[in-house]
């Protein structure tokens, strides 16, 4: 769906969930704001049993002017009722009754959704879904400093101060909003009241410690979703504990907040894990997030948060391929095939010496520029880099541009200037010459976790069905390859 797919009705109506917080109000303030520009004139509301009240929430509403009306009697039918930051029918949400409906949330989708939705689970707020939306119809944002504010808190507060960011979009809305700076930092000071302070002290005495495997799990009556990431902070700074998660159980949605602090678990993978099928999860290495919809368990929350902790421990293996070779036996060969990849020299982008950024929806990686680096391109938009020598024995340059259809095009940022630039205009297409290096590889018949020769603080995780490998020329370069795309990349070797 896109913004102007709405612009047919006059009649319209903005409704964010019961419990409005900064990402609800964010969203439905640039909804108002798109729908007004566009010569309508809408309504922002809320409805449910409780109106407003916490400071940091009644500051930005005053502060910068967001339309917004607490309508619990609401009775009137719209031509059209837009639910942001919920889904229409969901439990967080009263019901309106409408001629028209659409959704626009960021959440898992746990309901039928109209024809007119645009749901986005993989980014971390619904501030980052509508902005987005109103990039792509040209709409400057930043003109309104208001608005650039409130979108940019709305994803600071939904993702624990930026702290548990899912998608390369939620960053790139990061980088291109002009934010008050002073207001944010009022209103994030203003964010835990006196019996949030009590909910906070009363989780930490009721701790669970799990000694043997270093992690540490509390439980915190809901809350503020920012009340778990401080808990959260405070405890990962406890000697012996290499990984905490928080949680709490409401009514609506199970929040859960995990920090970590050992290469060996990535923070933002654990959260993946344990919301997995019944819900959504992500963040960075250190720091993550995620919701898990109570409609979708089988089990008591507290069961299935545990349960799922400990198979995450007992699943992986972890290898260090500097320390390790691999046993051989039931590994085939294998060559590339004719595929068509990506190849950027990033002296040709920078100059020697910048210290760049490069985003992809795998992470953002940083590297210093050097004549001899360059950058791969997988199929999926993956990155992953390579030093000149070994690019030019294992591909051959073809001379044509390289384009790819991905989810989210990779970008090279200069950390000095804030410069960004696409990478498809500095790709040229590569393909593997025939009898280049072969590989040895089979597939994993177990999870496992493997820090490569090449990076040595981020592991690369391998599930069954995927394909270990290692090249023949070097034992120690080894890695993963994805099983869904290793029909597409490789063929069995002709030379044995």
């Amino acid at each position: 769906m896109q913004l102007k797919d709405l612009l047919s009705f006059d009649d319209i109506v903005i409704q964010c969930h019961d419990n409005p917080d900064a990402d609800s109000l964010a969203s439905g303030f640039a909804l108002y704001i798109y729908f007004q520009k566009n010569g309508k004139d809408p309504v922002f509301i809320y409805r449910g049993q409780n109106q407003i009240m916490k400071s940091n929430l009644t500051i930005m509403v005053e502060d910068l002017g967001i339309p917004v009306s607490y309508e619990p009697d609401f009775d009137r039918i719209p031509e059209l009722l837009i639910t942001c930051d919920c889904q229409y029918g969901q439990k967080n949400v009263t019901l309106t009754p409408a001629k028209t409906v659409a959704v626009i949330d960021h959440h898992q989708v746990t309901v039928d959704l109209p024809e007119l939705s645009e749901v986005r689970s993989s980014v971390s707020s619904c501030s980052t879904v509508i902005w987005d939306m109103m990039r792509a119809e040209g709409f400057n944002v930043t003109e309104n400093k208001n608005l650039s504010t409130a979108l940019y808190y709305g994803l600071y507060t939904d993702s624990n101060r930026l702290s548990e960011i899912f998608h390369p979009l939620d960053r790139d809305m990061i980088d291109s909003l002009i934010v008050n700076k002073s207001l944010i930092t009022k209103m994030s000071n203003a964010n835990i009241s006196l019996e949030e302070l009590e909910i906070t002290g009363e989780a930490i005495l009721n701790l669970e410690y799990h000694e043997e495997r270093r992690y540490l799990i509390l439980r915190s009556k809901p809350c503020d979703p920012n009340i778990l990431g401080l808990i959260s902070d405070f405890i990962i700074e406890t000697a012996g504990v290499d990984v905490c998660l928080a949680y709490y159980v409401s009514p609506s949605e199970i929040k859960l907040s995990v920090r970590s602090c050992t290469r060996e678990i990535h923070a933002n993978e654990l959260a993946k894990f344990i919301a997995d099928g019944i819900g959504g999860g992500g963040g960075h290495i250190t720091k993550a997030g995620a919701t898990i919809r109570p409609e979708l368990l089988t089990d008591d929350a507290d069961n299935t948060i545990n349960l799922r902790m400990r198979n995450y421990y007992d699943r992986y293996e972890v290898l260090y391929a500097d320390k390790i070779t691999l046993d051989m036996e039931g590994m085939q060969a294998y060559e590339k095939r004719d595929q068509k990849l990506g190849a950027v020299k990033l002296a040709d982008v920078f100059p020697c010496g910048t210290q760049v950024e490069v985003r992809t929806l795998e992470g953002d990686a940083n590297f210093t520029i050097s004549d001899d680096q360059y950058i791969l391109i997988g199929i999926e938009g993956e990155i992953w880099p390579i030093n000149e020598a070994k690019l030019m024995n294992s591909y051959n340059i073809t001379g044509f541009k390289y384009q790819g259809d991905f989810e989210y095009e990779p970008e090279i940022k200069d950390l000095a200037t804030g410069e960004v630039k696409k990478v498809s205009p500095f790709a040229m297409t590569i393909i593997s010459p025939p009898g280049s290096a072969r590989i040895f590889a089979k597939p994993l018949d177990h999870p496992i976790k493997l820090f490569t020769v090449w990076n040595e603080e981020k592991y690369y995780s391998g599930d069954i069905g995927d394909y270990i490998a290692v090249r023949e020329d070097d034992e120690h370069d080894i890695y993963v390859i994805a099983g869904r795309l290793f029909d597409k990349l490789y063929k069995p070797s002709g030379i044995v």
